[in-house]
C-alpha cells in the first residue's frame, strides 16, 4: 500500500502574513476577510497574523520576500486584484506577479497563496471575492494551510 499524503489544516501551527493590494479595495478587503477568517477557522491566533498593505499587485511579490526571506513565517498570503482595462496592461502585471510569486515559494520552500484576482470586469471580481464563485481569498489561505501541511508531513516521512 503506497504511503499517501493528505492535505489537511491541521500540523498548520506558526506565523502567517498577509500581503493585501490597495488597489480595487473593494474587492482586496473582502478577499482580506475571507484569509483571515479562515486562517481564525484552522485556529491560528490573530496575534500570529500580520497584514501588509500595498499599493498595487504589482507590488506584492516584493513585500512577500521581506516576510519569507525573515524566516518567520509557516506562509504567506498574497491578495490582489488585476481587472482587464482597454490595454493589455493587465497581462504584463498578473504574468509578472504570478512568476515572481511562484519563484519565490520554490526558491525559499514556503507556501504562498496566490489569491490575485485576474478578472475581464468587476462583476467577475465580485463574485470571486465572496459572490457566486465563492472567495478566492479563503481559498488562498486554505491553500497554504494545507500545502503546509503536506510539506510538514513529508518532511516528518523523510526525517522519520
Amino acid at each position: 500500500m503506497p504511503q499517501t499524503f493528505e492535505s489537511k489544516t491541521d500540523n498548520v501551527d506558526g506565523k502567517y502574513a498577509i500581503v493585501v493590494s490597495r488597489y480595487n479595495e473593494n474587492i482586496t478587503r473582502r478577499l482580506h476577510d475571507g484569509a483571515m477568517a479562515t486562517l481564525v477557522d484552522a485556529g491560528i491566533n490573530e496575534d500570529d497574523i500580520v497584514v501588509a498593505w500595498v499599493p498595487g499587485a504589482w507590488e506584492l511579490p516584493i513585500v512577500a520576500k521581506e516576510f519569507v526571506a525573515s524566516r518567520q513565517y509557516a506562509g504567506v498570503i498574497c491578495l490582489g486584484a488585476v481587472i482587464k482595462g482597454e490595454t493589455t496592461h493587465d497581462l504584463y502585471i498578473n504574468t509578472q506577479v504570478a512568476n515572481s510569486l511562484g519563484n519565490l515559494s520554490l526558491e525559499y520552500e514556503l507556501p504562498i497563496g496566490f489569491g490575485l484576482l485576474t478578472c475581464q470586469s468587476m462583476e467577475q471580481a465580485m463574485n470571486r471575492a465572496g459572490g457566486t464563485v465563492g472567495n478566492k481569498g479563503e481559498e488562498a489561505a486554505k491553500a497554504v494551510l494545507e500545502t503546509l501541511s503536506v510539506m510538514r508531513q513529508v518532511a516528518d516521512a523523510n526525517n522519520g
